[in-house]
This record gives structure tokens, C-alpha cells and sequence, in this order.
């Protein structure tokens, strides 16, 4: 008899990692998305694969413990996607925020007070834990520059009068991790002759103990029906949704809030950051970080309670000029303006629900929770982040096989994650100016590419070149029709509806 799957819910960076852990370890997966690969939170992150410098400020010492392992291990399996980062905090003052950060270590600052600047001291105490718990990683420690030091951010003497500087790393093409991951899963499938297959697009529903599979956009898929072994809920904010959906009744679980960032190529602020990083804040203490990105520099991000579909949120003008201001706080010389912005993009953190009145205060800690009343083993992810996306994965992995009666007998704390030929060419070609024709088939025919928007957002995310044009959103259409994804009829719908979601959704106009 054949084994029954494990079915998984979400494409995105959890959902992956899940599902080649569990592959790792011998189990069967079907992984099931009701739109693409990446397209929830894990393509609208700040893109850093961080250790969490801020959660030591709610004593989460584990967590940053944990996530500064994970720092190491992507930088070391994946270093065509993770690169270390230098960044720089401007402080203002010696003792700022002394007293507020101790108020916070022991949990007794009242909900909703704002933050205090922080002062030298208190950002040199968490640099110091910071190195303390990423010993061994490799990256250089801490350091005091002054603001007119060769090589450091040129940041307004209003700003600050010193920097601390200190290491993490950057992952820019976060939905490229995701694919990695599968990929990887296939050929681990094939080599254990287990059954593993990813339908995106389409919508998972409970009937008794099956699942059934159907199609969300006419697809030309049959709709299927399988019996799962268990089913692990990925989907991120679309959580609590997705088991109202099932149906599988449960309390609220995800608290999600929306986060901003806008890509500019102003020249002038690329200059100013030297290739490294900020860590800042905003007026309200909000931390903003300004990064460089390719030839350019992204800045967030916002964080604002979000209650609605996430699939709809959008950064808003009041959010860009928020983010905006910090940039010309921090570089008044920029003279960075709205025109300035090539694009901007917004998703909702996967947050579990709790009752916080300050946004930041809210756990980035991840929680498994079980639905004990389904008649198949359902289990939430709740929380989590890029960096310990792979942690999250072997946790998970553990307890649903643990439900299964079966053994853990592999993990992925040593696994590479091997480059694609897509991944050479967009750490080749940061200009996205060169796209080999024989590359773009392959992505199309090897990574679960259905549409347009699929290409241009998550597999060659072109939305955040500079070159993206109406020609080259042509010639991709035309490669999808050579690979009979596409009918030339249907072409010039999917064109429009592509430059439509450009616009709409991340203020792209070609």
C-alpha cells in the first residue's frame, strides 16, 4: 500500500523547509499553495538573515541563541544566497535609554510607552551579548567608529556622534531559498522513491479525512483527493484562514502586522552607505534600517497592526514618507525625494496573537500548535522567521513524525543547499540586463513556474531591477508560450494583468 503523504499548506519559506525535512527524513510530501511559491511574507521581508540583536531587549536570550546558529549555518550552506553584512547603530548620547532598557529586560515598562533613544552604553551591553552568543561564527565583533571615519556611514552629526558597528547577513533573494529547498526535496524524493509533488495554485479542503485538491484560476488540473497522514498548516498570516477554511476549528492564533520597505537608486544615499548597512530609528523608535541592496538601497520597515486578507496590502504614502524621513534624518545630504522611489512592496508578518499594544513587543518566536479535534493531525506554524526557517523545519518535522510513530533519522544541520543555474545568474548579473533564453527555460520548466507574475516576481525577481521593461515582461511572456504555459490568445491578458500588479502593488510603471 502506498504511503500516505504528508500534506503541507504554503509555498513560502517555512512550508519549503518542512517539506525537504521531512523528505530528508524518508516521509512522503504533498505541498499545496492557493497562489505561488514565496508569495506571502517571504518575498516582503527586510531580506536579513539576523540573529535578532533587538529581542535581547525582551530577555528572548534563546531565541537570538538560535538564530544566530542558523546566521552560521545559511552563511555556511548557502553562500550563494547569504552574505555577511556590516552594520552600523548611530548613538547620540552615553546613557540613553538606560533605565528603559532594564524596565524592559525584567518585563515591568508599561505597554505602549515609547521607546527611549538608545545611548552608547545600552547598544554597547547588547553588542556585547551579541558577540558573546555568536562566538565561533566567523564574523568580525563589534566596533566604535566616529562619523567622519573613512569607510563609515556619513550620517548626520543630528543623528548621531558615534557608531557601534557589528556583523549579520544579508539573503537578498529570499523566494531563490524557497526554491532551493524544493528542489532540493525532489531530488531527495527521487533518489528514495518517495512521492513528493507541489501543486501551486490551487485550494486544500477537508472532507472527512481526506484532503481534496482543487485549482483556484481554471488551471487545467484535475482535482485530486487524498488521505494525509497529517497536515501542517504553513500558510503564515493566512493561518487562522486557512483552518476556517478546512474547516478545522480553532482559537485565534496569528496577530500579524504589516511592514513597509521601498527600493530607491538615488545614487547619492548608495554613496553614503559605503556598501554597509543602518540600524536606526525612526521618531517614534520604531528601527528602520537602511540596506544596500544590488545597486541600490532598501529602507524598512513599518509595523502596523493588519487585519484583513494579506494578500491585499499595500505600502501606503503615509508609510513612505515615514520611511522617507528617516533616510533624510539620516542623510540629509541625499536630498532623497518621493520620485526618488523605484519601488516599494508591503507583506504581513506571521505574528502569534497576543494582546500588545507596541507592535515590536510582539515575539518573533515560533509556536507549533496542534488541532486535536480534525480527524487527521493538523498542526499551525505560528511565528518564525527567515533566519530560523531550518530550525523551524527540524522542529517540526520532529513532533509530525513523532505523531506518526516514526524515528528521525536525518537532519539538514549539515546539508548544503546547491546553487541553480538561476542563482548563478542573479549573483552574476546584478543588473538583471542579460537573461540567456536556455536559463529562462529551465526556470519555467524546472521550478513550478504557472505565470507570468510567477517569473517576474519569485523566480527572477525583476521587480526590483532597474532594467525591468516592457520589452523584457514581452519576451518572458513569449517564453512561457514556447513552454505551452501560455496561449498566444491569452497573451495580452496576462501582459496587462502583470504591468497591473506592478503598479497596484508595488508602484511600477513600465
Amino acid at each position: 500500500m502506498t504511503e500516505k503523504p504528508v500534506v503541507i499548506l504554503g509555498g513560502g519559506i517555512n512550508g519549503a523547509a518542512a517539506a525537504r525535512e521531512l523528505v530528508l527524513n524518508g516521509q512522503s510530501v504533498w505541498l499545496v499553495d492557493s497562489a505561488d511559491l514565496a508569495f506571502g511574507a517571504t518575498a516582503y521581508s527586510s531580506r536579513l538573515i539576523h540573529g535578532g540583536l533587538r529581542y535581547l531587549e525582551f530577555s528572548e536570550f534563546s531565541l537570538v541563541k538560535e538564530s544566530l546558529d542558523e546566521r552560521a549555518r545559511l552563511l555556511r550552506l548557502a553562500p550563494h544566497l547569504v552574505k555577511p553584512l556590516r552594520l552600523f547603530i548611530p548613538v547620540q548620547n552615553q546613557w540613553g535609554g538606560f533605565v528603559q532598557a532594564g524596565l524592559k529586560f525584567f518585563n515591568l515598562l508599561p505597554k505602549g510607552t515609547k521607546p527611549a533613544s538608545r545611548g552608547l552604553r545600552v547598544v554597547q551591553l547588547g553588542l556585547g551579548l551579541y558577540d558573546w552568543y555568536s562566538a565561533g561564527g566567523g564574523l568580525p565583533p563589534r566596533s566604535l567608529h566616529r562619523i567622519d571615519e573613512s569607510g563609515a556611514p556619513n550620517v548626520s552629526p543630528a543623528v548621531a556622534r558615534q557608531l557601534w558597528a557589528y556583523s549579520d547577513a544579508q539573503i537578498s533573494y529570499p523566494e531563490r531559498l524557497v526554491i532551493g529547498f524544493l528542489s532540493d526535496a525532489r531530488q531527495l524524493a527521487a533518489q528514495k522513491g518517495l512521492d513528493f509533488r507541489v501543486f501551486t495554485y490551487c485550494r486544500a479542503s477537508l472532507n472527512g479525512s481526506n484532503i481534496e485538491i482543487q485549482p483556484t484560476d481554471g488551471q487545467n488540473i484535475q482535482p485530486i483527493t487524498i488521505q494525509p497522514s497529517a497536515i501542517i498548516n504553513a500558510t503564515g498570516a493566512w493561518v487562522d484562514a486557512t483552518l476556517a477554511r478546512l474547516p478545522a476549528p480553532s482559537r485565534r492564533l496569528m496577530g500579524g502586522t504589516k511592514g513597509s520597505h521601498f527600493l530607491t537608486f538615488q545614487p547619492r544615499v548608495a554613496e553614503l552607505l559605503h556598501g554597509q548597512g543602518i540600524y536606526t530609528e525612526a521618531c517614534d523608535g520604531r528601527p528602520v534600517f537602511l540596506l544596500p541592496f544590488s545597486t541600490g538601497t532598501l529602507i524598512g520597515t513599518t509595523d502596523i497592526p493588519f487585519t484583513g486578507d494579506p494578500a491585499d496590502v499595500v505600502a501606503t504614502e503615509e508609510e513612505l514618507q515615514y520611511l522617507l524621513s528617516v533616510v533624510n534624518n539620516t542623510f540629509p545630504t541625499a536630498g532623497l525625494a518621493r520620485n526618488d522611489i523605484a519601488m516599494h512592496q508591503c507583506g504581513v508578518r506571521p505574528l502569534p496573537y497576543v494582546d500588545a499594544k507596541t507592535p515590536a513587543a510582539i515575539t518573533r518566536r515560533h509556536q507549533l500548535v496542534w488541532n486535536d479535534e480534525s480527524s487527521v493531525p493538523i498542526v499551525s506554524l505560528v511565528g518564525g522567521k527567515l533566519t530560523t526557517c531550518r530550525s523551524l523545519a527540524e522542529e517540526t518535522a520532529t513532533a509530525v513524525l513523532s505523531r506518526l510513530n516514526k524515528s528521525v533519522t536525518a537532519n539538514s544541520r549539515e546539508r548544503p543547499i546547491p546553487p541553480s543555474k538561476a542563482d548563478e545568474l542573479l549573483a552574476t548579473q546584478s543588473s538583471h540586463a542579460w537573461l540567456p533564453s536556455t536559463d529562462i527555460s529551465a526556470v519555467i520548466a524546472h521550478e513550478w513556474v504557472t505565470c507570468l507574475e510567477d517569473i517576474v516576481e519569485r523566480r527572477l525577481v525583476l521587480h526590483f531591477s532597474k532594467h525591468l521593461s516592457l520589452k523584457t515582461i514581452h519576451w518572458l511572456a513569449d517564453e512561457l508560450i514556447r513552454a505551452n504555459k501560455l496561449t498566444p490568445t491569452d497573451a495580452p491578458a496576462a501582459i496587462n494583468r502583470c504591468l497591473t500588479r506592478l503598479k497596484s502593488h508595488f508602484g511600477i510603471t513600465l
